[in-house]
């Protein structure tokens, strides 16, 4: 099993910053790629960006140049820099872990919300 808790989220206006936190803990040397997803109020929940365990990075068009995924082994974290937000980045992000065993298996967080206003 792993556990994910998402931090980070909150009200900021376009053109601000935000860094979410993913901490995971339980099983984690069984994880090869955490991701971040976002779903917004009547849409599909989509992939924002994914870090694999020997660093890979994949982000969305939509987030290319302004966000940021990294991670700090020692503290088991993720994180998700966001720069240069706009009101469309305005949505639930949620922290995924994928992790192989006898079976892949997903793992999600809570998901912390991020609101831009104009």
């Amino acid at each position: 099993q792993v556990q994910l808790v998402e931090s980070g989220g909150g009200l900021v206006q376009a053109g601000g910053s935000l860094r979410l936190s993913c901490v995971a803990s339980g099983n984690i040397f069984s994880i090869y790629r955490v991701g971040w997803y976002r779903q917004a109020p009547g849409k599909q929940r989509e992939l924002v960006s994914t870090i694999t365990s020997a660093g890979t990075t994949n982000y969305a068009d939509s987030v290319e140049g302004r966000f940021t995924i990294s991670r700090n082994n020692a503290k088991n974290t993720v994180y998700l820099q966001m720069n240069s937000l706009k009101p469309e980045d305005t949505a639930v992000y949620y922290c995924n872990a994928a992790a192989l065993g006898l079976a892949l298996i997903e793992y999600w967080g809570q998901g912390t919300q991020v609101t831009v206003s104009s």
